[in-house]
């Protein structure tokens, strides 16, 4: 730009300058009747005791609430719910940090949030799964990068819980009954209803437990549970109804409860663990 088009470009944001305090200045609020005003009042309060209520019976750790505990050098956690098959829990992972042999008392789940976690030749990175039925011996669980976790299924936090399955993981046998599934595969995913696909990762007669993925403008009804049902938010947010959850939070719907309508305006990738639903579309 020359100097006659700078002075052009200035003279007119001078112009817009003097022009917004005009307006500005005589600006005023319209008043509002103390009759709409009590209405408004009356209507948000309503909202939200509603709201409360609605979700008084539902158990929700927002991922940056709760404590931590130390469980070994290197690796602490964090209980997000202890039910009745197991703890639900994140556990991280400093740089090389790890955990000795230890075998399963309960069914365990696990998806690593952040970093990667090594079981011999196995490599599991971020959103990738594994499962470890009753019974099952762990190797040797390691970090060479650090990493987050969330588990369900453990022990942790049963001091003599723990103290049964390390000595458990003392005993051979048990070594190849675990499973994993990768998030990089493509496989297996089930259009469920416009913008929400659903991925089987392990059921029995009772439970089964999915990745769900929605995209932008996704929608599912809400539903009853027949039993306890965990959802841990694995990326982006959804609502449950007029509950929005994030990342990292978790959250418990016990038998008997609701969650509320799904919606997503954006996208998200959720783990769910509750008894086996055809949601309609």
């Amino acid at each position: 730009m020359n100097d006659e088009t700078d002075s052009l470009a200035s003279d007119d944001d001078t112009s817009q300058d003097r022009l917004n305090r005009l307006l500005l200045d005589h600006l005023s609020p319209i008043p509002m009747p103390q009759a709409r005003k009590t209405g408004l009042r009356q209507g948000l309060l309503a909202h939200v005791a509603h709201s409360a209520a609605r979700h008084a019976g539902l158990l929700t750790v927002r991922g940056k609430h709760g404590s931590w505990r130390c469980l070994t050098a290197g690796v602490k956690f964090k209980t997000l719910w202890d039910g009745p098959q197991g703890s639900s829990v994140l556990i991280e992972f400093a740089a090389g940090a790890g955990l000795i042999p230890h075998r399963h008392h309960w069914l365990e789940e696990g998806i690593v949030l952040r970093g990667g976690l090594q079981m011999e030749a196995l490599e599991l990175g971020p959103l990738d799964y594994h499962v470890s039925p009753p019974g099952s011996r762990h190797a040797t669980i390691k970090s060479r990068q650090g990493a987050l976790a969330y588990l369900r299924g453990t022990s942790l936090g049963d001091q003599a819980g723990v103290l049964r399955e390390v000595l458990g993981g003392l005993l051979p046998g048990g070594e190849d009954s675990s499973d994993s599934v990768f998030m990089e595969s493509s496989e297996d995913w089930q259009d469920l209803a416009p913008g929400v696909q659903k991925k089987v990762l392990y059921g029995d007669r009772d439970y089964q437990s999915c990745f769900y993925r929605l995209f932008a403008g996704a929608q599912l009804p809400d539903y009853s549970h027949s039993v306890d049902e965990e959802c841990m938010v694995l990326a982006g947010e959804v609502f449950f109804g007029d509950m929005l959850l994030q990342a990292g939070d978790f959250q418990l719907a016990p038998a008997g409860r609701k969650r509320g309508d799904w919606s997503c305006d954006s996208s998200a990738l959720l783990f769910v663990r509750g008894a086996i639903v055809d949601l309609p579309g």
